[in-house]
């Protein structure tokens, strides 16, 4: 059925797009606003959760028509890998590498704790209440966590990537949207208080903390050195570079998983056999070669900045799809989430332990992974404002690993939910 045969209010595709460019303008103008209602508004209210929820009340009430309109379809498959590729061409390895070893351990065993996690909390909720996590095709709770997973290694647009590599059903996407937003800002509060009281921590750790302080010298001198104003030249070669990048990962695509399906079909259960997930293999990988290359420059010019507003469409066109009123079917999830939460966390504070990582390391290791590039920067600068751009650098990390680290854990957590 097409948009101008729904029941919806709205049934030109243009002025849908447009009440979604105007939900985010709205969204983005007040929480940006430093007094009045919407600053203590925003104070509880996480940003990105209006990102999806205003579409999505738009799409409950009959406003527009997320099941019909065809916004998402051209916005997942054009604007995502786009985005993708934006995001992962700044990553720079050697600069990871002088944060010192234990950044990256942190940072890998956040990950490592989000991609044993989910499986590990099916398996105990399963043992008590094997329906929480049952379910049958296409509802089976095991795919919707799959975004959860793409959302906790990378962001918005890993998340994108699970909903359709796995084929998340919408009836039980906006509960998983809920968990995830509010689980991780739970979390993300203990981090900040974490980061008031740092020093003690570090002290009662015997965590040494000095090589910090090089880390905030490195990184104010390169933010001097790279910083530019970006002109119209440099936003056309981020097209180029980003579509261009994306019409090759159609074409491949189109290529391989069409070969996997008929030489391989016993793929099909690991999603190798979508070309939607070679689409977002290849963009993911075309980005990281990228960074190797002279292309990287347009880094400094604000490329992840317009990879993140192509995932801010992304995230509206998202929310368009949603019901708001079926959260309330699922809300057990919560349980399993908090569960989650906790073996991340649990395995970063003894690997902490162990290694005696300063506690800038724990909490930017971990936001990296579940906040991505939107709250890395937040946790960073709570220690020190100039530590913000390490944040963003571990989250683009996040972003390059999110696609491969997000499907293995879905897989994973396939094996442990209970057969529905």
């Amino acid at each position: 059925m097409s948009l101008e045969q729904s029941s919806a209010l709205v049934t030109s595709e243009g002025v849908t797009l447009g009440i979604l460019a105007l939900s985010l303008g709205f969204v983005f103008y007040t929480s940006n606003l430093k007094t009045g209602a919407w600053s203590k508004f925003y104070k509880y209210v996480p940003a990105l959760l209006m990102c999806y929820l205003i579409p999505s009340i738009f799409n409950s009430f009959g406003v527009i028509s997320g099941e019909h309109s065809q916004i998402y379809y051209v916005v997942s498959r054009f604007l995502l890998p786009a985005s993708l590729v934006l995001l992962t061409l700044s990553i720079d390895l050697n600069k990871i590498k002088k944060l010192g070893p234990k950044a990256i351990i942190m940072f890998l065993t956040g990950t490592l704790g989000i991609v044993i996690g989910g499986p590990i909390a099916i398996l105990l909720v399963s043992v008590v209440s094997p329906e929480t996590v049952g379910g049958a095709h296409p509802n089976e709770i095991w795919r919707g966590m799959t975004t959860i997973a793409g959302s906790w290694i990378g962001g918005g647009a890993n998340q994108a990537a699970m909903y359709e590599m796995w084929e998340v059903s919408d009836d039980i996407f906006p509960s998983m949207i809920a968990v995830d937003i509010i689980v991780a800002n739970i979390w993300m509060a203990i981090l900040l208080v974490m980061a008031g009281k740092s020093k003690e921590l570090d002290e009662k750790r015997g965590a040494d903390a000095s090589a910090i302080e090089d880390v905030k010298k490195q990184v104010e001198k390169f933010q001097r050195e790279h910083a530019r104003m970006p002109l119209l030249p440099d936003f056309m070669l981020m097209l180029a570079v980003a579509l261009g990048a994306t019409g090759l990962a159609h074409l491949l695509a189109d290529a391989i998983a069409p070969w996997v399906a008929t030489n391989f079909p016993q793929l099909d259960k690991f999603s190798l056999t979508s070309q939607f997930f070679w689409l977002m293999v290849v963009a993911t990988t075309t980005g990281l070669v990228l960074s190797f290359t002279r292309v990287k420059s347009l880094e400094a010019a604000g490329a992840s900045k317009m990879g993140s507003v192509f995932i801010y469409i992304l995230v509206a066109s998202i929310g368009m799809k949603m019901d708001i009123t079926a959260v309330v079917n699922h809300w057990q999830i919560f349980i399993v989430g908090l569960i989650w939460i906790s073996i991340h966390a649990g395995l970063l504070l003894l690997v902490a332990k162990l290694i005696k990582a300063p506690t800038f390391f724990i909490a930017v290791g971990s936001q990296a992974n579940v906040g991505g590039a939107a709250s890395a920067p937040v946790v960073a600068s709570a220690f020190h404002p100039a530590l913000a751009p390490v944040g963003v650098l571990l989250a683009v990390l996040g972003y390059a690993l999110g696609t491969y680290a997000a499907w293995l854990c879905g897989v994973l957590m396939q094996m442990a939910a209970p057969v529905g």
